[in-house]
């Protein structure tokens, strides 16, 4: 059973870094976009595996963090691209 779980966090550290190379090179923002919310995902996957090889509950917490994290960035990178800024600034009438 360790040597699956060993087996499962090579293969996602081999998918980060085909994110990676995504990320990096990849044709439009879009891209750049789900690349870095599936590195989000590859990690918070990670960290699941390795609390399961080391048959702990420690890094629960961890994970719950990460999808946390990744969800915001995520919708903020959205958001930045459909307006051209993440928080309004709208007019309130009163000069503030």
């Amino acid at each position: 059973m360790d040597y699956l779980l060993s087996a499962s966090l090579v293969i996602l550290s081999l998918a980060i870094l085909g994110c990676m190379y995504r990320l990096l090179k990849g044709p439009s923002m879009a891209d750049r976009i789900m690349s870095l919310d599936t590195i989000g995902v590859m990690l918070l996957s990670m960290t699941a595996v390795l609390s399961m090889l080391l048959k702990t509950a420690v890094y629960l917490d961890i994970i719950l963090v990460i999808g946390i994290v990744a969800f915001i960035g995520t919708t903020a990178f959205a958001r930045f691209i459909e307006r051209g800024d993440v928080i309004e600034r709208g007019d309130f009438g009163d000069g503030r």
